[in-house]
């Protein structure tokens, strides 16, 4: 588009969850609310507009067996955009995706670089793997790599105990958030169980992925912190799944696993009532499709959130959090249209009308 050239966007445009406009213009690629003198070519497009939708939990440039190459990794990201994820956390990846960055025609990233785990208490060649005596300064190297994020792996299968066991002791995870947030980076962590939680929090971190293991003990403390919470979902989904697979051979681990399955909703609808920030993240890439921004939001809605809130936690709310603009004046024109009113029922979500990235329209 040159920059004469004019999107008007009309309808209804979401510029907050009760703040409604009736146009908007897209023009150099920024948003405009007052029509520009001389504008041609103009394109018109009308529907329900929401800026562009966010996937706090992704993980682009990650397959099943570890780093993927470029070509993998762009329909990945393809793939996120087509459902109208246009803003995306990468939760932890080994691959470089920097080349994301010169691409208009892919979403924008926020990296928290490599995942960050204990010896042998990971998924192998995804993450570092050290002792605590490495995490301050592997949590410095992944700061200086990331976006202002850095992911750590709190929890996971201790063999020999049979369960999900923490893998930090509390004075190295207290040294590692406290290093991270001097050189201006947030944390957060992977944790499915409820061990790890109560030190990390009161170490200082900033957010905790799945979040699985919270307890009504547990959330006072998180809602005290303001520490925010990704619940993954549609990734909590294949918990009987995985607990099948260990059946046998880690029967306490599998159970443990079932448990967290069945109270997930209950789960999140308390951490959400008790003002825990709730964020949409899906977990794509590993085993996870990519794409599914929709049915994570359907997710939150079917534990309790209101879809209000449920629609922020991927859109508002979300683009704050992670401080991106949504559809301000003069703001990059990242947005999403859809054919009816995705607060009234955020299945919406599902079939966008129209994608428009960077002033572009994608799809």
């Amino acid at each position: 588009m040159s920059d004469h050239a004019v999107l008007h966007v009309k309808g209804r445009i979401l510029v907050g969850p009760d703040e409604v406009r009736d146009e908007l213009w897209v023009v150099g690629g920024r948003i405009c609310y007052d029509r520009p003198a001389g504008a041609r070519d103009l394109t018109t497009v009308t529907g329900w507009a929401l800026p562009g939708l966010v996937d706090a939990h992704c993980h682009v440039g990650l397959g099943t067996q570890g780093p993927v190459d470029a070509d993998a990794a762009e329909k990945q990201a393809l793939t996120d955009r087509e459902a109208g994820t246009l803003l995306v956390r990468d939760a932890g990846s080994p691959s470089d995706t920097r080349w994301i960055d010169d691409r208009d025609d892919l979403p924008r990233i926020i990296r928290a670089g490599r995942h960050i785990a204990r010896t042998r208490r990971y998924i192998r060649d995804f993450a570092h793997e050290i002792e605590p005596d490495e995490l301050v300064a592997h949590v410095t190297q992944e700061a200086r790599r990331g976006d202002g994020w850095v992911k750590l792996v709190g929890d996971w299968i201790d063999r020999d105990l049979g369960d999900l066991a923490a893998c930090w002791p509390r004075e190295a995870v207290a040294a590692a958030i406290a290093e991270a947030h001097r050189l201006g980076a947030r944390v957060t962590a992977h944790c499915f169980a409820e061990s790890s939680l109560r030190d990390l929090v009161e170490a200082g971190i900033d957010c905790i992925e799945h979040a699985t293991g919270l307890t009504e003990e547990l959330i006072p403390l998180f809602a005290e912190r303001g520490v925010a919470i990704v619940p993954t979902l549609v990734n909590i989904a294949t918990f009987p799944q995985l607990a099948a697979g260990g059946d046998t051979k880690y029967p306490r681990w599998s159970a443990h696993m079932r448990r967290l399955y069945e109270r997930r909703y209950d789960t999140v609808r308390g951490a959400h009532d008790a003002g825990i920030p709730v964020y949409v993240g899906t977990d794509a890439g590993g085993s996870l499709a990519h794409g599914l921004v929709a049915a994570e939001v359907a997710e939150l809605v079917a534990a309790g959130i209101p879809p209000v809130d449920a629609l922020s936690a991927t859109s508002w709310g979300a683009r704050a959090w992670l401080g991106r603009p949504g559809l301000a004046e003069g703001a990059p024109a990242d947005l999403v249209v859809y054919e009816a009113d995705p607060r009234a029922d955020v299945r919406v979500l599902a079939a966008p009308r129209r994608v428009v990235l960077r002033g572009q329209i994608v799809g």
